[in-house]
C-alpha cells in the first residue's frame, strides 16, 4: 500500500522513527541500521516501507534502502519469525551479512540477534535457502564462471543465492555475477555485484 515515505523526521526513539508527510506523522518501525543513516531532528528523510496488517493494528515499518526492506519482507516470509525478529535481525547484521550467512549456512551468525535462538536461526537459514531454490538461483543452469577454477561454480552459486535472498532475481543476480572472476571469495563476488547494480539505478 505504501512504498516508501518523505517528509521531515519529527521525533526518533530506539527502533522507532516519525515522518511528517503533509502535516501526517508516520510513525515508522525501524532497524538501528536505518536510524544510523538517519539525518539529525528537523532535516527531510525518505524511508520504504511495509505495511503489516494485523487484526487489532496497522503497522509500518520503514528502512533506509531497497536492500534492507527486501531482506526483512524475506525474513518474516519465514515461520517464527515475526516483524520484532525481523527488527532485531536488522538491526544486528547487514542484509548483504544475513545473505551470506544463509548462502554459507551459518545459523550462528543469525543468534546475535536478540530473540534468535539456535533453533530459529537454523530455521532461517534452511527455509531461505528452499526459497531461493524455488525462486530458480539454487542451480545455474547455463552459468558459465569467468575464471574457471574448480570451486568458482560454487562460490558463484553462493554468491547468487545471497543476492537472492536480498531480492534480486536470480536470473539478474547470475547475469551481474558472471561478469567477475568467480575464483574471487564469495564476499567479494557480492560486493562486487551489489555496486554494479547500484550503477544501473
Amino acid at each position: 500500500m505504501f512504498y516508501s515515505v518523505k517528509g521531515i523526521l519529527t521525533h526518533m526513539e530506539p527502533g522507532l522513527a516519525v515522518i511528517e508527510c503533509g502535516g501526517v506523522g508516520f510513525k515508522c518501525m525501524t532497524t538501528m541500521s536505518t536510524q544510523r543513516a538517519m539525518p539529525k531532528l528537523g532535516e527531510t528523510v525518505k524511508l520504504y516501507t511495509h505495511l503489516n496488517v494485523r487484526e487489532d493494528a496497522l503497522d509500518l515499518f520503514g528502512f533506509a534502502t531497497m536492500m534492507e526492506l527486501n531482506c526483512f519482507k524475506m525474513l518474516t516470509g519465514v515461520s517464527g519469525v515475526g516483524p520484532k525478529v525481523g527488527l532485531a535481525i536488522l538491526s544486528e547484521l547487514s542484509p548483504e551479512q544475513v545473505a551470506m550467512a544463509v548462502a554459507a549456512g551459518d545459523s550462528k551468525s543469525l543468534t546475535r540477534a536478540s530473540g534468535v535462538g539456535a533453533k530459529l536461526a537454523q530455521r532461517i537459514v534452511l527455509e531461505l535457502k528452499d526459497k531461493v531454490k524455488k525462486m530458480g538461483g539454487g542451480t545455474l543452469e547455463g552459468f558459465v564462471p569467468a575464471g574457471g577454477a574448480p570451486n568458482a561454480a560454487g562460490n558463484a552459486a553462493n554468491a547468487v543465492s545471497a543476492l537472492s535472498v536480498l531480492g534480486y532475481t536470480p536470473t539478474d543476480a547470475a547475469s551481474v555475477v558472471a561478469k567477475f572472476d568467480s575464483s574471487l571469495p564469495t564476499e567479494e563476488l557480492i560486493r562486487l555485484a551489489l555496486r554494479e547494480f547500484g550503477k544501473a539505478r
